[in-house]
């Protein structure tokens, strides 16, 4: 399953292939029509305590990596729903975040690419 990333205010794309928003929170200002989400997978996003204390602090960049790491490793069934999900897909995980390289969804594609090795 080839997983590319995107900040859902980027526009969509037909490339994107299956568009999976993999935010526990709808993103600010976007409506659902505007982001074209195929899926909605809040259950494999950071916890709302572990998302609060991150902040986006780059300081607290390994620790949340490691962190979250932990959480999808307790929540393999929604780690195997959205597997099942995206196999033999063309998958886009859509986020919200600003920073395009310390964020949730690089996460769980380094996750999910080395659970698939």
């Amino acid at each position: 399953m080839p997983i590319r990333l995107k900040r859902v205010y980027e526009p969509p794309a037909k490339s994107d292939g299956l568009r999976i928003l993999v935010e526990r929170l709808w993103p600010r200002g976007l409506t659902k029509e505007a982001a074209v989400i195929d899926q909605w997978m809040k259950a494999v996003a950071p916890s709302a305590a572990l998302r609060q204390w991150y902040a986006h602090d780059p300081d607290k960049w390994p620790e949340f990596q490691r962190r979250y790491r932990a959480e999808l490793e307790a929540n393999g069934e929604a780690v195997a729903a959205l597997k099942s999900k995206s196999a033999g897909k063309i998958v886009t995980f859509v986020y919200a975040a600003k920073d395009e390289e310390k964020n949730s969804a690089t996460v769980l594609k380094a996750f999910l690419d080395r659970a698939i090795r």
